[in-house]
């Protein structure tokens, strides 16, 4: 699990008619890792100073394109991604351990998804590429030991990545795929290879070609591992069309890295790349500087590469919360942590401002008030960055740390940086990680779900993707069921997504969304008549038009 170093109704039958709609409704204008070392000096765990939560009321809610109604009622809908990481290095979440049965395997997988749809999440990050490895028959990696529970590379028998993401579309949820680029393996004390070559499965890259192999901390430290060395151009390019295949194969809704580039620096260690450093130099006179534009290169071109491909795919890093602290860079943030521009090489400020990505995750893990990175203080700075960029600002929760001495012995701790978030106008949250989220410790996911995420929300539609909003569907059926609830019907149309909204009060709100031709209300009220439209939504998040109302007596 990740280190914390502490220095970084049954209802009543109803009879069905449905209403003759006396107009359509206007057209919708378009709106719009995780696994980390949390190393700021000196974490004492002390408690916070937040802010009283916000009142959920209407926060993250808005009206369809602004002017929509159903029924004469405005309709609303929250556009925030939810998310939460699935890990799969050391069986951290899934597989629950290696070498499981298949089925075990698929039916732990749709609990983890199940579990999705009831937290009201709409996005999962699922690690498929955790140390050079993966989760679906690649040419350029061995399978993944954490899945088959050998090392030998001996294919499972069936695709597993194929299976997540329909079992991800079947329920509505996006699908990202999580990698960590240049890890080549896990060290020794976590039953990985260490810094052994012949360690590695036979057809790992790195056997084939040890000249891209480096090994940090040395051999003879604890937590030595084997790194495809980011200096090297043509193991940075193997890298990348490793992570393209996914791309190419797979119906995927986005590309998504944490915050492990070079790694974190070992005491009295230097990452030993001089060989790489005097042959493909390119004229840096500043190591430092040349290990950044490594970096910066895997980061744009991966970008490019990815759009070139399918334009429609997001892609996304979840770095490390700080960039630089203020006393270093008046750019900074007001902080007194590990800096991961200075660091691990990684200039996440460049890549918005680059506008390189479609959302950033920054792991804000600490907890609001802490004095060396106040989580209230970060927020804004993150805020700020993204500003003017067409970067979307999702940001990384640290569930796992509830619990722990302090302020996280709060359970109001992430209810009130979700608070926060909305105050700044994030664009959503991903947990680490789904552990954590199903563990439900001292009752803190229960409460800022309760607060945050008790109606479902579509995802922040992002203006720089292809948009295509749907025609209108038109609801042909709407019937109680005798369980109980509303099951509405319509014909398939191109929408890849549909939008379900009940009017309540003075309200149409959003109810469910799904990617059939057909949804359960299974809360609908029974009291008395209920009212649904439905609108249809494109890969990208667009919604088009909405339904003519149907009604249920």
């Amino acid at each position: 699990m990740p280190a914390v170093i502490p220095s970084a109704p049954a209802a009543v039958r109803r009879r069905t008619h449905l209403l003759v709609a006396v107009l359509a409704a206007l057209a919708v204008a378009l709106s719009g890792g995780a696994w980390s070392l949390y190393r700021v000096a000196g974490d004492d765990h002390a408690p916070g100073r937040g802010d009283a939560p916000v009142p959920e009321a209407a926060s993250g809610a808005a009206p369809v394109g602004g002017t929509s109604a159903c029924a004469g009622r405005t309709v609303t809908a929250s556009r925030e991604l939810r998310g939460m990481w699935i890990t799969t290095v050391n069986n951290i979440d899934w597989p629950s351990r290696p070498g499981l049965p298949a089925e075990t395997v698929r039916a732990e997988f749709r609990a983890w998804l199940d579990l999705a749809v009831r937290r009201n999440h709409n996005a999962v990050f699922v690690h498929v590429r955790p140390s050079g490895d993966a989760l679906w028959p690649s040419e350029r990696a061995p399978w993944s030991e954490w899945l088959t529970g050998r090392r030998d590379g001996r294919d499972p028998g069936w695709d597993p990545l194929a299976f997540m993401v329909a079992e991800a579309h079947a329920r509505n949820l996006e699908f990202h795929a999580w990698f960590n680029p240049y890890r080549g393996g896990q060290p020794a004390s976590v039953g990985g290879p260490g810094p052994k070559l012949d360690r590695l499965a036979p057809d790992h890259p790195l056997r084939r070609r040890p000249e891209w192999a480096v090994t940090y901390p040395s051999a003879d430290r604890p937590g030595s591992r084997l790194y495809f060395n980011p200096g090297i151009p043509e193991a940075r390019r193997f890298v990348e069309d490793s992570m393209l295949e996914v791309v190419q194969r797979y119906d995927v809704d986005g590309v998504h890295f944490d915050d492990f580039f070079y790694p974190y620096p070992e005491a009295g260690q230097d990452f030993p790349d001089g060989a790489a450093y005097a042959r493909h130099g390119r004229g840096f006179t500043d190591r430092h500087a040349w290990r950044r534009d490594n970096v910066n290169t895997l980061v744009r071109e991966m970008s490019e590469r990815i759009k070139a491909t399918k334009p429609w795919v997001k892609f996304g890093i979840s770095p490390f919360g700080i960039w630089r602290n203020k006393r270093t860079d008046p750019a900074g943030s007001p902080t007194a942590g590990l800096q991961s521009y200075d660091d691990i090489y990684a200039d996440t400020r460049l890549w918005v401002r680059k506008q390189w990505l479609d959302y950033v995750v920054p792991q804000l893990y600490w907890h609001i008030g802490f004095d060396k990175a106040d989580y209230a203080k970060l927020l804004p700075w993150w805020a700020a960055t993204v500003r003017g960029t067409r970067v979307q600002l999702y940001i990384g929760q640290a569930d796992y740390r509830v619990g722990e001495r302090g302020a996280w012995r709060d359970p109001g701790e992430l209810d009130r940086q979700l608070a926060l978030n909305r105050r700044h106008g994030v664009d959503g949250s991903v947990h680490f990680s789904a552990r954590q989220v199903r563990a439900d410790r001292l009752g803190a996911v229960s409460r800022y779900s309760r607060a945050h995420y008790a109606a479902p929300a579509l995802v922040p539609v992002m203006a720089q993707l292809p948009a295509a909003p749907p025609a209108a569907p038109t609801v042909t059926a709407a019937r109680s069921v005798e369980a109980g609830g509303v099951a509405l019907s319509w014909p398939a149309t191109g929408a890849t997504s549909f939008a379900v909204y009940r009017v309540d009060g003075d309200a149409a709100r959003l109810v469910g969304t799904t990617r059939e031709a057909g949804w359960v209300d299974r809360a609908a009220p029974a009291d008395g008549p209920v009212s649904y439209c439905v609108s249809g939504l494109d890969r990208s998040g667009n919604e088009g038009g909405l339904s003519a109302p149907v009604s249920v007596a």
